[in-house]
């Protein structure tokens, strides 16, 4: 309890003069007001206006991706993205159960299941060989197409996840997918400014999803974004996104169902002042967790996370691995009882009520991690940079 006690004082001397110090709290600092004045007296705060086709180039030019769709939220892109790459009706697809639930649920909206494979205690991502010895198991090609040999339904699609914004294996992968036919879709909902290789992440799959939620690095309020390099499935969600509506000046003719999913103007302005600050806020992001690094090398206990091999990691949750889980919960109550916002990490997703007979492979290294993670405070501000 020593050093816990003692944690909680160094979080204190980090973010001085708060009474209660949250998890990850959004910095405005820029031009955020003023570009949402600027929307306003346009009268274009919806779907349609100058900020939305601004804020998407911004990201496309940040992530060298070539083709970026703005939507409202994180989950509607992971959905948008899984309709795009063709996920089905009773199709499987690959996915890990230490994420948040939206990954699941942006399956599911689909009509399709979550199978999951375990994850990597190097990065909490995906474990490509978690994922090789699923397949090798139960996998087999029937016309081109990957099948579960146990259901009988075809594998679509691979959901791996950049957990609190390490890049997982990814290259890795998307190598195993492409042998097996199968789609991969990044959810890179929280690792904006993670990058594998100098390539950020979003690059390696068919597409990959961003979300820019009240707690990210980036915050539009609410918005998500698709990322891809696939001009054909770009079109497609944004044509999508936008109800399926066949451009005309006057007519509304839908020709499939769509989705009203195109994020709204307002949103896409505060998003524009961000990303003119992402860089800064990168930088500070660094600059946080290293000050972490210096402490938690005098603490015996206590474990910082963090992925040698990988560099370029945008420290959206700074994460603590404790002992065990009693070690966990002791962290927790202490914490959250003197004024600092600490969580763990999400309940793993196999054990939630409407996933809990999804089928999934050895998750060992899952209910190791769910046991031990601890999120703590990782806002940036001046008085702590």
């Amino acid at each position: 309890m020593l050093s816990v006690k003692k944690t909680i004082e160094f979080i204190k001397t980090i973010f001085p003069g708060e009474d209660f110090i949250p998890l990850h709290a959004p910095v405005f600092s820029g031009n955020e007001k003023k570009y949402i004045s600027n929307c306003i007296d346009s009268t274009f705060v919806s779907s349609v206006g100058k900020y939305v086709d601004q804020f998407e180039e911004m990201v496309k030019e940040f992530t060298g991706v070539k083709y970026a769709v703005a939507t409202t939220n994180g989950t509607a892109a992971l959905h948008l993205a899984l309709v795009v790459a063709g996920v089905k009706k009773d199709d499987e697809v690959l996915t890990q159960a230490l994420s948040f639930v939206a990954t699941t649920n942006a399956i599911k909206y689909t009509g399709a299941n979550p199978v999951f494979v375990d994850v990597s205690r190097t990065n909490m991502g995906m474990c490509p060989d978690s994922l090789q010895l699923f397949l090798t198991e139960f996998a087999e090609m029937k016309g081109g197409d990957c099948y579960n040999k146990l259901t009988g339904k075809k594998i679509s699609a691979c959901v791996p996840m950049h957990t609190f914004g390490f890049p997982c294996d990814i290259k890795k992968i998307v190598e195993i997918c492409a042998a097996y036919n199968i789609l991969v879709v990044e959810d890179a909902a929280e690792s904006l400014g993670s990058f594998v290789e100098n390539i950020h992440t979003g690059n390696f799959g068919a597409l990959g999803v961003i979300s820019f939620n009240g707690n990210k690095v980036l915050t539009t309020g609410g918005g998500g974004m698709i990322l891809t390099n696939n001009k054909e499935l770009a079109e497609k969600a944004k044509y999508l996104s936008t109800t399926a509506k066949v451009p005309h000046k006057w007519e509304y003719f839908h020709d499939e169902v769509g989705y009203n999913y195109r994020m709204p103007n307002i949103n896409a302005a505060i998003g524009c002042a961000q990303m003119e600050g992402l860089v800064e806020t990168l930088k500070k992001k660094k600059e946080l967790f290293e000050k972490y690094e210096v402490f938690f090398d005098q603490i015996s206990n206590i474990n910082l996370f963090n992925d040698p091999s990988n560099e370029l990691v945008n420290y959206w949750l700074i994460t603590l691995v404790l002992s065990d889980k009693s070690a966990r919960e002791k962290f927790l109550e202490y914490s959250n009882s003197n004024g600092v916002m600490t969580r763990p990490s999400w309940q793993l997703l196999n054990t939630l009520p409407m996933y809990v007979n999804c089928q999934k492979g050895n998750l060992d290294n899952s209910e190791y991690l769910s046991d031990r993670i601890v999120n703590i405070p990782s806002s940036i501000s001046k008085e702590n940079n």
